[in-house]
């Protein structure tokens, strides 16, 4: 059987998840053999947003595609960089108009790979286009050039990734939750073939709340004002995503694996 594998990596957070990746994806590389790589972005800067020397250094690393979510626009610098390159995308379901896409296609090893990037509508704030519909247009068409697709769905609610990768079963290889930054117990191949996770987790440091300093948040919980967010930079760390193996021919998902890899190491 002809297969390929496909990593996919949570949500890298500032300087801390970006040494992370360096330290860390060219061990995934050697390991894995992967035919794609697919990192999520959005809180790579700081905390919040990306940059394009980030992406041009990811893609230097070795990251084919890289998602994003809520956080996209943060860095204003990106905007311009999302007009001319299409490895970096914005949720597909923005309001028409914006900038960059969140739909691509790339051909490596003989396969060509189609990537989606939606964004949840339950707590998330969002008021854009339905994110079933648009991911289900986008599938339709993506279908008639391959099988290997793999859908980043960035939302807040359990229930609504979910629903996602139910609503996908069968169309397509994968359906993958970011945004929570802590990796769910659930990966499982479902019954017509689409590989699942709730949360792929994060790149950043393990004793933090979501890959920044506790303190604040705690604060913002105990006394409801706002609070400046500071990345974590102690050790252990944690970085956490899936590799998925999938049938070439079918688009299928045949086995995924939980990455989940604890460095007690400081980052240089």
């Amino acid at each position: 059987m002809n297969t390929v594998k496909v990593i996919l990596l949570g949500d890298v957070v500032g300087e801390t998840g970006r040494k992370l990746l360096r330290k860390n994806l060219p061990l995934f590389k050697e390991l894995y053999k992967p035919d794609l790589i697919i990192v999520n972005g959005e809180n790579s800067a700081h905390g919040k947003g990306i940059t394009p020397k980030i992406a041009e250094e990811w893609q230097e690393l070795g990251v084919d595609v890289i998602t994003t979510g809520n956080h996209v626009w943060d860095k204003q610098e990106i905007i311009p960089y999302l007009k001319e390159h299409t490895h970096v995308l914005r949720p597909a379901n923005y309001p028409e108009g914006c900038p960059g896409v969140g739909v691509t296609t790339i051909t490596k090893n003989g396969h060509t790979f189609g990537v989606i990037n939606v964004i949840g509508r339950v707590f998330m704030g969002m008021h854009g286009d339905c994110p079933f519909r648009k991911v289900e247009e986008l599938v339709t068409e993506l279908r008639k050039e391959t099988p290997l697709i793999f859908v980043d769905f960035h939302a807040e609610a359990t229930s609504e990734k979910l629903g996602m990768g139910y609503f996908l079963e069968g169309k397509v290889s994968a359906v993958v939750g970011t945004h929570t930054h802590i990796q769910t117990a659930d990966a499982r191949i479902l019954p017509g073939g689409t590989a699942y996770i709730t949360d792929l987790g994060m790149a950043g440091s393990l004793n933090s709340m979501i890959g920044v300093t506790k303190d604040p948040i705690l604060n913002r919980f105990l006394y409801q004002m706002p609070q400046r967010h500071e990345v974590a930079v102690d050790a252990p760390f944690v970085m956490s995503g899936v590799v998925v193996t999938v049938d070439a021919q079918t688009g299928k998902a045949l086995k995924i694996e939980s990455i989940y890899k604890v460095d007690e190491d400081p980052l240089d």
